[in-house]
């Protein structure tokens, strides 16, 4: 699923789409809701007060005994003009049953209540209450409709004054009622419509956007590829993209670009395979006449015939780099076949005795170091290749010999940091490594060009002592690492028991 984060809060797109739709739609149907309420409530209200307006045109001309027609307002102007007879017509009952049940009607003469009626269905009457009189008496008389909160409910009232007489109707709020019931069905409606058009929208999203989940996936198995080493194969393909859509497109774009990484690390990984090979074939390859050089020049050394001593010293120099040459010659047949993917020896081995070993070893190679070994009491058993892991040991202890100055001490230890896990540390207090380059000191030909570098120690340095440590490590599907300040370096090897 394609997510974005919004806010510190990760929402996927499918959620946002979603949550877009149900936005419009729910503005969409508010619209209507809102106009339909307002255009019905209009509607309902005019009509009411049309016929409150005939309705009291009757009642007056019922108690006044004349012919309905338009009322003057006290101000002079004319009221609602009539267009037929209303509920309460010459000589009829406008308290009838119909449009004028539950109508009230009322006279009142100088404040008083002279008559006060309620029809209600079945052409019945009812008194009025002191309290609704009491409101009723409170609406202006000026022919218009106005709006008045009774016992009974909510009502609509109208009234026309003559002289100190004044006539009073009133009925209830239909429309206000019906513009209520029409919101409530509204809102039942629409929360209904939402949630349909939710479950709607999230099967359509959700449909649209399988191809570019897709796309997503295959992406996810890419990036998951070891891309940095070894033959890699991409295989993962976005299948069938349609070019015309936009997800599609993004998928044929996708699967070129796979195309194009593919034929780039084939074309690499043909290189390096050729480099690897004449690495190897040129290293074993040397290894003879190397070999044919070191015994030659030890043979002439070893000549019995008095040689000068300018020769004698050409001898041992050809004899010393002869055999630097071999070393460095071994360390890249070995990089080589690690490389290659040649699988080492497995058996049980004492990492306990290869590190005293080692240790006795540097002792004796670097006596103007302080050697310390920090070994538990039981012996640490791993399983792998015995002779790379004793290379490994060599590597690091010849490592802080070569790059710490006389007098550092050199801190070897082992332990178990968790069940089916064992931890080598070779920690020294020499004047540590540069910035710059630790982050590269397990690549091969690696080397510092200042602090820790050589560290005034002539002995001769390949550049390949750690890389070939970090190679074997991961042989043995460890890990290596390095965590230097200035005073304290410390090389750590995590290897898995098996």
């Amino acid at each position: 699923m394609v997510v974005t984060r919004v806010s510190g809060r990760v929402r996927s797109l499918r959620a946002r789409l979603v949550a877009t739709v149900l936005l419009l739609f729910t503005v969409a149907c508010v619209a209507i809701g809102v106009a339909t309420t307002l255009s019905l409530d209009r509607y309902l209200s005019t009509r009411q007060d049309r016929e409150l307006s005939f309705s009291l045109e009757g009642f007056v001309a019922q108690q006044t005994g004349r012919a309905p027609g338009p009322l003057t307002r006290d101000d002079g102007s004319r009221g609602t003009p009539a267009e037929g007879p209303g509920p309460g017509g010459p000589g009829g009952m406008f308290l009838g049953p119909g449009p004028g049940a539950n109508s009230i009607g009322a006279v009142f003469v100088d404040g008083r209540v002279v008559t006060a009626r309620l029809a209600q269905r079945g052409g019945t009457t009812a008194t009025v209450s002191e309290a609704d009189l009491a409101a009723l008496g409170a609406v202006p008389a000026d022919t218009a409709a106005h709006d008045v909160t009774l016992s009974l409910g909510d009502y609509r009232a109208t009234g026309w004054a003559q002289g100190a007489t004044t006539y009073l109707i009133a009925q209830p709020d239909n429309a206000g009622a019906t513009v209520s019931r029409l919101v409530v069905t509204e809102l039942v409606v629409l929360g209904g419509a939402v949630v349909l058009a939710g479950i709607a929208a999230a099967v359509l999203v959700r449909r649209e956007l399988r191809p570019l989940e897709r796309v997503a996936g295959v992406a996810a198995q890419v990036g998951d590829l070891p891309l940095d080493r070894g033959e890699v194969h991409l295989a993962a393909r976005v299948p069938d993209p349609d070019p015309r859509t936009e997800v599609g497109q993004v998928g044929t774009a996708l699967n070129h670009m796979l195309d194009n990484v593919e034929g780039a690390l084939a074309a690499r990984q043909e290189s390096e395979t050729r480099l690897r090979r004449f690495v190897a074939d040129a290293s074993h390859e040397l290894r003879t006449p190397l070999t044919a050089i070191r015994g030659y020049a030890e043979l002439s050394r070893r000549e019995r015939d008095p040689v000068p001593e300018r020769t004698t010293h050409a001898l041992t120099r050809i004899a010393s780099q002869a055999e630097r040459m071999s070393t460095l010659v071994e360390d890249l047949l070995l990089l080589a076949r690690i490389d290659a993917g040649r699988p080492l020896e497995r058996a049980e081995v004492d990492l306990t005795r290869l590190v005293l070993d080692a240790v006795g070893d540097a002792h004796v190679a670097g006596r103007d170091h302080r050697w310390l070994p920090e070994l538990p009491d039981e012996p640490v058993t791993v399983t792998g290749d015995a002779h790379r892991l004793a290379q490994v040991v060599t590597n690091l202890l010849a490592n802080a010999r070569t790059h710490t100055p006389p007098g550092t001490a050199v801190t070897v230890s082992l332990d178990r940091p968790a069940p089916g896990r064992v931890r080598l540390r070779v920690a020294d207090d020499g004047p540590g490594i540069a910035p710059d380059v630790a982050p590269r000191v397990f690549e091969r030909f690696a080397r510092g060009a200042q602090g820790r570098s050589r560290a005034g120690n002539d002995t001769p340095s390949t550049g390949l002592g750690l890389a070939i440590v970090a190679a074997v490590v991961a042989a043995h599907d460890g890990t290596v690492g390095v965590d230097s300040v200035p005073g304290r370096t410390v090389f750590t090897v995590d290897l898995p028991v098996r």
